[in-house]
């Protein structure tokens, strides 16, 4: 699965496309994985940008939920931003949205977890 990351400053934004589901997520698991050993205090924030996301199963789930466990060890960053609305009632039900950091747009998200990266995002 491509994540096309855009860095800005110290945090990379991350934006999946299509489904995670049984057949996606061990690509997205893979693809995550360098990204989330450097989201760590002192290194870099993450955003994932699930704006091209239309649906999310219980296996995704379990991915994002393995990588918020990894950020809090290393004490990183973090955020999940834009969700579509049939991923959001999945996030609500599921009650992913008390686990990850949810963010309207990866504006706000940027604004929470970085206000250097911020500034990058909105001159770009």
């Amino acid at each position: 699965m491509d994540l096309r990351p855009k860095r800005y400053v110290d945090t990379v934004v991350l934006s999946p496309v299509g489904r995670i589901d049984h057949a996606t997520s061990e690509d997205f698991k893979i693809a995550l994985a360098p990204y989330m050993t450097r989201c760590a205090e002192g290194q870099d924030r993450v955003v994932l940008d699930f704006a091209g996301v239309e649906y999310i199963s219980s296996v995704g789930l379990r991915v994002l939920m393995l990588a918020s466990k990894q950020a809090k060890a290393q004490r990183g960053s973090l955020g999940i931003a834009a969700l579509q609305p049939a991923v959001r009632e999945i996030f609500d039900i599921s009650r992913f949205t008390m686990v990850l950091d949810v963010f309207p747009s990866v504006r706000e998200g940027l604004a929470r977890l970085s206000p250097k990266a911020l500034a990058t995002f909105d001159a770009a």
